[in-house]
Order: C-alpha cells, then structure tokens, then sequence
C-alpha cells in the first residue's frame, strides 16, 4: 500500500497504533518520509467514549506520541481517529483541548479483518460506489485486498478526473 501511494504520489494519512509502530518501525518512518502522516489512533484501541478523566484521556494519546517519538525520533501529528468511529462531547472536547483535530471518514467498509478479506471485485465495486467529491475514505492498510486493488484504484479515479488532497489541506479547509 505505501509503495503503491509512493509511486501515484498520494498523500495519506496512516491512524496507528503502538503494536504496529514498534513491529514495523522501518516501514512506519518510510510512510512518514514519503508524504503520509502518522497519526493517533489511542494506544490500545480504546473505547474513548468511556473515559471520562481527562488526564486518563491524554495519557491515552500522549503514550502513543511517546511510542512513536521513541521508536522514529518523529513528531506525531495533532490529527486523531477515535478506535472505531465511537465518540461522544466529552471525548471530541478532550481531544480538542489537547491540541487534536478529530477525524471522521465519509466512507469505510469491512476491511480491517486479515483472515476475511473481501473479494477484490466486491471491494472495487463498493468504493466506486461511495466515491464522491470530498470523500475521505477509511482504508485499513493490513488489508490484502486493499492492497491488491490501490493501484487499479487510484489510476482509475485519476482518470476519471479525482485528485488526492492531504489530510492537513482538509482541515485547513474545514477549519
């Protein structure tokens, strides 16, 4: 997937968590030197909706900030994901204080399962089906279908007149 963003020259935005930046540290700094953002996404996939002690909040963001300082030397970005779309005022109010923008997507499917892929021409059809203009879609980057399918993707999208905004030119936009 990074190698296929690479080569289209897109940007993306990668919301990780501390398993997959300690065990793939090389290919985490490869995204990062290679126009992706690496983002929060909770240590531990957290339900964020059930903390209600702001501190435990941002130890909760924080831990992940330090995992990936330590393991890249990098800054994180102020961008975070809540583990499974769940939020409620409380937790975007933390967020935000904590100097966070919280980010949503437009469209995501099933996808984040290793051992149940969907089909590839069932998932092409699907994200065709959902592609609007300012669509942030949510692909889970473990996913083999999504990388079996990402090149044919964005050729096509191109062609059919898309471009790839970056997720910072988004909430630029959005304010």
């Amino acid at each position: 997937i990074v190698d296929t963003l690479i080569k289209e020259n897109v940007p993306a935005a990668f919301f990780l968590l501390d398993n997959i930046i300690i065990k793939n540290t090389d290919l985490v700094n490869k995204m990062a030197e290679n126009n992706c953002l690496i983002c929060n996404h909770t240590l531990k996939h957290r339900d964020m909706t059930k903390v209600s002690d702001k501190n435990e909040f941002a130890k909760e963001l924080a831990s992940l900030e330090e995992v990936y300082k330590k393991s890249t030397g990098k800054n994180m970005a102020k961008y975070y994901r809540p583990p499974e779309g769940k939020f409620n005022e409380q937790s975007l109010k933390f967020a935000s204080e904590l100097g966070y923008k919280t980010i949503f997507w437009s469209f995501a499917y099933a996808d984040w399962d290793n051992n149940k892929q969907p089909d590839r021409n069932f998932a092409k059809k699907i994200l065709n089906d959902n592609l609007h203009n300012g669509a942030v879609i949510l692909l889970h980057p473990t996913s083999g279908t999504n990388a079996d399918i990402l090149d044919e993707l964005i050729t096509e999208w191109k062609a059919e007149g898309y471009r790839f905004g970056s997720l910072r030119e988004l909430a630029e936009k959005c304010g």
